[in-house]
C-alpha cells in the first residue's frame, strides 16, 4: 500500500512539472510573439512616417517650382509692357 501511494505520490509529482514546464513555454512563447509584434507594429509606423515625410517634401517641391513659375510669368508679363 506504502508503495502504491509512493508512486502515485511521484506520478503527481512529475505531472505537476510536467505541467509548470509547458505553463512557463506557454509564457516564453507569448512574451516572443508580443515582442515579434512590436517590432513589427514599429517597423510599419516608421515606414508610414518616412512615406510621408516623402510624400510632404514632393508636394513642397511641386508648390515651390509651381510659384516659381508663376512669378516667372508675372516677370515676362512687366518685361512685354
Amino acid at each position: 500500500m506504502k508503495k502504491l501511494l509512493l508512486s502515485l505520490a511521484v506520478v503527481a509529482m512529475v505531472a505537476i512539472g510536467d505541467g509548470e514546464a509547458k505553463r512557463q513555454q506557454a509564457i516564453k512563447d507569448s512574451l516572443t510573439k508580443d515582442s515579434i509584434m512590436k517590432d513589427s507594429v514599429s517597423k510599419v509606423e516608421a515606414a508610414a512616417a518616412a512615406a510621408a515625410k516623402v510624400k510632404a517634401d514632393s508636394v513642397a517641391k511641386a508648390d515651390s517650382a509651381a510659384k516659381a513659375e508663376e512669378a516667372a510669368k508675372k516677370g515676362g508679363k512687366k518685361a512685354k509692357k
